[in-house]
């Protein structure tokens, strides 16, 4: 075990070291679980084993006994998605904001493809990682009940509330298409790079959205194609909400290739830097 790289409502996340492998280790605040709640992190457990999908973080392993609950998982280097959009030399362009949204929706896709559907329940930027090549991957979906019980309760999930769907916040039964609310947050985070409900604590966005049915202003240098997929994902009814694969359909003609006048640019620039070692 290295250094402590985070701290979740429910675990610190370590870098670690596995037979000269760098992974991450989330390691349970609360050691306690026994019983009914043991068995079903088991069976999270079980779950999280058999996914394979290049969008979603690979578990590569749990330490399923206590005093050392914790769950072992690739490490990627950039952090997260939240960390990246918020910092202050952002260097985020549309292009490569774009392709990260559509990266979080194949993921999610698969999870809602799964057998049984994994709803991931606490889908936010924070909850999405970057590995070197600027691939995004969804992670902590498999924990999504054992989380559940947490829900507000505890000062560290403050910032959470902000990407929940309302029926989530209102505390009502929810279905797979609470993700597809909380995945409009973070596309409308990628489109602004703003912070969403800045100012307002967890229970005041609460009450905005979970009770005033209030949405996050979508500001008119918004992309109108983006804007749409936004206000879809953040319907009330969740039937009415669309599915990722209708998301991913939305998402792909917005993909900018490079164009071949951009790749001649890059070239003569790197030509450039090889005539002029002084540049």
């Amino acid at each position: 075990m290295g250094e402590r790289i985070g701290l979740g409502s429910y675990g610190e996340v370590y870098h670690g070291d596995w037979h000269g492998t760098e992974v991450a280790v989330k390691r349970f605040l609360d050691q306690d679980i026994s019983g009914e709640l043991l068995e079903e992190f088991k069976s999270e457990v079980q779950i999280m084993k058999r996914l394979r999908h290049p969008n979603v973080v690979l578990f590569m392993g749990a330490v399923t006994r206590p005093p050392n609950l914790s769950i072992v998982t690739e490490f990627l280097p950039r952090g997260s998605l939240y960390r990246l959009i918020h910092r202050p030399n952002n260097q985020l362009d549309e292009r490569r904001r774009l392709r990260m949204a559509l990266d979080a929706a194949r993921g999610m896709n698969y999870l809602h493809n799964c057998t049984p559907v994994i709803v991931h329940r606490d889908l936010k930027s924070p909850n999405l990682l970057v590995d070197k090549n600027w691939v995004v991957k969804v992670c902590d979906f498999g924990l999504s009940r054992i989380k559940h019980s947490t829900f507000l309760s505890s000062r560290s999930t403050a910032g959470t509330a902000e990407w929940m769907a309302p029926e989530v916040l209102r505390n009502e039964l929810s279905n797979e298409k609470c993700d597809v609310y909380s995945f409009g947050v973070i596309l409308w985070e990628l489109s602004t790079l703003q912070q969403p409900w800045g100012g307002m604590n967890p229970m005041q966005v609460v009450g905005a959205v979970g009770f005033q049915h209030r949405r996050l202003d979508i500001p008119d240098d918004v992309d109108p194609a983006v804007a749409d997929i936004i206000r879809q994902c953040w319907q009330t009814d969740p039937k009415l909400r669309p599915t990722f694969a209708e998301i991913m359909a939305a998402l792909k003609p917005l993909q900018k290739p490079i164009t071949s006048s951009q790749v001649l640019r890059t070239s003569a620039q790197s030509s450039r830097v090889a005539e002029d070692p002084a540049r």
